[in-house]
Order: C-alpha cells, then structure tokens, then sequence
C-alpha cells in the first residue's frame, strides 16, 4: 500500500494520510500518464491513434492544429509512455515520424484503478455495515 498525503486544507480526519493501494504499479509512470491525459488534445490524439499509427503531420491536420504545437503534445505523451515512434529514425524529419499507442501506460492506469476501486469499495461496505449496526441498535434490535 502506498500513502498519499493529502494537501493541507483537505486533511482527512484526524491529520492522517489516505491509504491508496499502488498495486506494485510506478506511482510516477501513473501521474506522468493521467498529467499526459489531463490535456483534452492530447486524448484527442490517442483517440487517433487507437485506429492504428499515423503521421504527426496528419495527426495535426485531423485536428487542426499547427505541426508545432503538435510536437509539443506528442512530445508530453512520448515522455509519458503513451506513444512511441515507429519505423523511423529519431533524426528523420519530425512530419514523416509515424506514431502508434503503447498500451502499457494504460493497462498499468487501469490495474491500478482497479486497485483504487477496490479499496474504496470495501471501505464503503465497511461504512454500510456500520450504518446498518446503527440502525438495528435504534430500532433496539441486535
């Protein structure tokens, strides 16, 4: 399990930290993907590319933007795993790199939302088993 601490102002009860389940996953390769996703064109650009690799310069056109803001979003989802270069050299002209998704960034996203998932699953079913003990002591039943 993996403790996150939760910024001051939004302290849990009591000051203590939440304990998330990490699952064995890289804590950082999870926040590097969501910041990745966190760009609405950036999810654009997966959502491209979950047909199958294509261009920059198309990836750009489809959704018109200039091939050098472009860069910098393919830029941020290469450093975050998302995506990677195919067929190409890394010194050939930056237009004719051909991108595919790498799908091990989001597999590992969704393990370990699976694992968050779970952890507050059971702590809701522990809450509603305490509300429930409650209700039976009021109405005097055991």
């Amino acid at each position: 399990m993996t403790t996150v601490r939760v910024p001051s102002g939004a302290a849990p009860a009591r000051g203590r930290a939440r304990p998330l389940p990490a699952g064995g996953a890289d804590v950082e390769a999870i926040d590097r993907t969501l910041q990745a996703l966190a760009e609405p064109t950036r999810r654009a650009v997966v959502g491209l590319l979950r047909d199958g690799p294509q261009r920059a310069g198309d990836i750009a056109a489809a959704l018109t933007m200039s091939r050098q803001a472009m860069s910098r979003h393919l830029r941020v989802l290469r450093h975050a795993g998302l995506i990677r270069t195919v067929g190409a050299d890394e010194h050939e002209d930056a237009r004719a790199r051909t991108y595919q998704l790498d799908a091990e960034p989001i597999v590992a996203l969704h393990d370990w939302l699976g694992d968050v998932r779970a952890f507050w699953g059971a702590q809701l079913q522990s809450f509603k088993a305490q509300a429930e003990r409650v209700a039976r002591e009021r109405r005097g039943e055991r």
